[in-house]
């Protein structure tokens, strides 16, 4: 049976405590311990692009090309350590970061007072409220005494809420609004004691609703995953196709079939597409490493290729706009109107700041009253002699202080309408009151109303109402703005990304921060009035609607399920336990990682560790830059396979040995396998990044105008490379010399390739102006191999090298230049769609 009524002060037995806790089975949300270093490893494992990596390997080893194996294999290695390595300190952080696992919970059991894990708390139970405690389950208060309550990180609220006595066998309401009977699981009393029986524990609480609502959204597979796949099948089936062919061309008609093979498996593996997973591998890891740089921490890779395509910002207002504290902003009377920054307070203003710290608790721990101890500066001076606290039907607390020479001072701070009806205001008092407190409030300012008395010799009153008070004035507080969010919203606004404000807090509030940040607050919608539209009601509204104000927990999510729906690339911030459905269902979740409940940051793919709000836009950046380099990458790799595989085949059409062995091909991974995946990655931002809009959402990795330039330069390669070709054989060069001098401009032309492919906005001279440390190394590294390759007897063996003269350096340098020379002229042509 439930408590009810005067049985609170028993509360449940032992025995019946016991019992209720194996027939529920739980008692809260599952906090989990992290991930193992076996789990890491499995799930880095599972991802396609490392096994793709270790595939490629397996099938270079089946190939005898043991050197080349054992490259690929070592690096699948040391790029799975490098992610586990990640994966590892991700769940470190996250695990150093949580601090509400399992609150402590003092009940009433048998008519005593105990200490309990609060996952032993069960329905029925009898819980003891005080100042600084978690609440560990919702529950309805039965006794309270000046009992406020931390709800924000279930509403969003800013400011702690008051509660008051009411029925122990009430339904539960949900969470928000003053001086309401109930207490929820997660939440912090900050002021105050109180009295509760436990209605709800586990998933029937709100914090478990919330789980259970997670658990139901099924995050989006990955796009570059899907489209590495149907590449990489493109790929592997045309390589498959053309081996096979040259294998039956070659013996058939010149019946020898040991060059066949040799020279299908040649095809083979200049056309094997090693290189996206690779790419991928270390672009995801190094954007990672950078984000971290920035003190972002990564939690789904995944989130790293979308966050160039993000088209809204979905932003909680308190803690992630704002900086999470309150500061007495305003203080005004009836003659006057002081604010803070404007010099020091006049003799007015100082007089109603000493009354309110004085009805304030000497040691505070609710925001406000930090705030106004904060500005008055010092501690008050006399005795405290007796506290009335808030009360259902009076929302103003008093004190009455003793000075040194005995006199009885009464400061008391409330509701401005309780302070004034304690005051007896007079008519025209009461207008100046409403006038005042709806222009604060329009100012997103919380208003307290300030009074003082004396209390004469004598019994004291029971209430309130028993002092003669002077009505002194108002004072408003605020969350202050985060200093670098307008210019953080503006840069959104410049790179086209639609910031949108989503708060529990009031829609007043809401539209005066939204203007300071530097949104359009013209159109506010509150949460009935959200409830009240239907989806495609709602779709049609968020597309003109920047503040969303009074927001329950699924409201969030219906607003970005809304997003979703009409086409938008969806990145949600947020901190509290409210906005982990949100961030679990958004293309991109960003949590708060200081201030940040535990249940938000699992939810997210990328955590801030430092809530700093322009940290969102320098991770949009990041990203972008990250998605643009790997588009080079991949355009590179495309490029640079054409020659590769057409230089296999030229020699078949004039009769020639082949150009082209696995050996050859291991060399050139030498250039192309780190030049993606090290030098492209490096590469710095386009000077338009944050001035192009985000990428289509549809948007192919490599589109059909991308892939198309990618073919061109390719074909352009192979022309270049035939011209060699005829050149060699119009000189009747030797079979080793024509070798070393297609192999050298081969070289030389993969070169041309990456200067080319480096930037797509810029001209060539400024692209070889910028700065690339490992583009250059990676480049005099090459150009030190090749020349031991050419000149060093046991190299030139092994790869079949003849002499290479001057003049025929020449002609490779002049095929290379002569290529770039054509594809930059080309590139203007194709500027828009290949950054598109």
């Amino acid at each position: 049976m439930e408590t009810t009524g005067a049985s609170w002060q028993a509360g449940l037995s032992q025995a019946d405590a016991q019992a209720r806790l194996r027939d529920e089975g739980f008692n809260e949300l599952p906090t989990g311990d992290g991930r193992g270093i076996l789990r890491i490893v499995a799930d880095v494992l599972k991802e396609p692009m490392f096994s793709l990596l270790l595939a490629a390997g397996v099938i270079y080893l089946l190939l005898g090309d043991l050197g080349e194996a054992i490259v690929l294999l070592a690096f699948a290695t040391l790029s799975v350590l490098i992610t586990v390595v990640q994966e590892t300190r991700s769940e470190r952080v996250l695990a150093a970061l949580r601090d509400q696992a399992s609150p402590r919970a003092l009940v009433i059991r048998d008519g005593e007072r105990r200490r309990i894990p609060g996952r032993e708390v069960v329905r029925g139970d009898t819980i003891v409220v005080l100042e600084g405690d978690r609440i560990p389950a919702d529950a309805a208060v039965v006794s309270a005494s000046s009992l406020v309550v931390d709800e924000s990180l279930l509403t969003g609220e800013s400011v702690p809420v008051g509660k008051s006595a009411g029925d122990a066998g009430a339904a539960m309401a949900r969470p928000g609004g003053e001086n309401t009977p109930y207490l929820y699981s997660g939440t912090l009393a900050v002021h105050g004691e109180g009295i509760a029986v436990v209605r709800a524990t586990g998933p029937n609480s709100e914090l478990g609703r919330i789980g259970q609502s997670l658990k139901a959204i099924s995050p989006e597979p990955p796009r570059l995953q899907v489209e590495t796949r149907r590449l990489v099948r493109i790929f592997a089936a045309v390589g498959a196709i053309a081996t096979v062919a040259v294998v039956l061309i070659i013996g058939l008609t010149q019946d020898d079939w040991l060059q066949a093979v040799l020279g299908g498996i040649a095809l083979g593996m200049s056309l094997l597409p090693e290189e996206f997973p690779l790419v991928l591998t270390a672009f995801m890891v190094m954007g990672a490493w950078r984000l971290s740089r920035v003190r972002v921490l990564t939690r789904r890779a995944s989130a790293i290729e979308m966050l160039g395509a993000a088209t809204v910002l979905c932003s909680d207002k308190t803690g992630t706009m704002t900086q999470n504290r309150m500061t007495l902003a305003e203080v005004r009377t009836l003659g006057m109107t002081w604010r803070t920054g404007q010099g020091g307070p006049g003799a007015e203003a100082a007089a109603l700041i000493e009354a309110a710290r004085r009805a304030s608790s000497p040691e505070p721990s609710d925001p406000m009253e930090r705030a106004i101890a904060v500005q008055a500066g010092s501690t008050a001076a006399g005795t405290l002699l007796r506290r009335y606290g808030l009360e259902p039907t009076l929302l103003a607390m008093s004190h009455v202080w003793q000075d040194e020479q005995g006199g009885r001072y009464v400061a008391t701070k409330g509701a401005p309408e309780a302070v004034g009806a304690l005051c007896r205001l007079d008519a025209a008092g009461q207008a100046w009151l409403h006038r005042a407190v709806e222009d604060m409030a329009i100012e997103g300012m919380r208003v307290l109303g300030v009074a003082r008395g004396w209390a004469p010799d004598g019994p004291l009153p029971d209430t309130q109402t028993g002092f003669a008070l002077e009505f002194l004035g108002l004072v408003g507080f605020a969350d202050p703005l985060r200093e670098n969010v307008p210019a953080a919203i503006g840069e959104c606004r410049s790179a086209q990304i639609r910031v949108v404000m989503i708060t529990g807090d009031y829609p007043a509030t809401a539209r005066a921060i939204a203007e300071r940040a530097g949104l359009d607050a013209a159109q506010t919608i509150d949460g009935p009035a959200l409830e009240a539209l239907s989806d495609a009601a709602l779709r049609e509204s968020i597309r003109t609607t920047n503040v969303f104000a009074r927001i329950m927990p699924e409201q969030k999510l219906r607003l970005v399920q809304a997003l979703k729906a009409d086409g938008e690339v969806v990145a949600m911030t947020g901190d509290g336990v409210n906005d982990a459905p949100a961030l679990r269902a958004a293309h991109i979740g960003v949590a708060m990682g200081g201030r940040g409940t535990d249940v938000a940051r699992e939810a997210s793919s990328i955590v801030l560790l430092d809530d700093d709000f322009g940290s969102i836009v320098r991770t949009i950046r990041l990203g972008r830059r990250i998605y643009d380099n790997l588009r080079k990458a991949s355009a590179y790799i495309v490029a640079v396979h054409v020659p590769i595989a057409g230089l296999a085949l030229l020699p078949l059409l004039f009769g020639l040995p082949f150009m082209l062995s696995p050996v050859h091909i291991a060399l050139l991974e030498m250039v192309i396998d780190p030049v993606c995946s090290i030098a492209f990655e490096a590469e710095s931002e386009e000077r338009d990044l944050m001035q192009r809009p985000p990428r289509a959402a549809d948007s192919r990795l490599l589109s059909p105008p991308m892939m198309v330039f990618s073919v061109l330069q390719g074909a352009l390669a192979l022309t270049a490379l035939a011209i060699v070709l005829l050149v060699g054989i119009r000189r009747d060069m030797p079979t080793d010399e024509l070798r070393a001098l297609m192999f050298t401009s081969l070289v030389l032309i993969n070169v041309g390739l990456i200067v080319v492919n480096r930037s797509f906005s810029s001209s060539l001279a400024v692209a070889l102006r910028r700065p690339n440390v490992f583009l250059w190394f990676l480049l005099s590294l090459v150009a030190a191999v090749l020349s031991v390759a050419l000149t060093w007897p046991p190299a030139m063996a092994l790869f079949q090298f003849g002499a290479l003269h001057v003049d025929d350096l020449g002609v490779s340098l002049a095929a290379a230049v002569g290529m770039v020379l054509c594809l930059e002229a080309l590139k203007p042509w194709w500027r828009q769609s290949l950054r598109s």
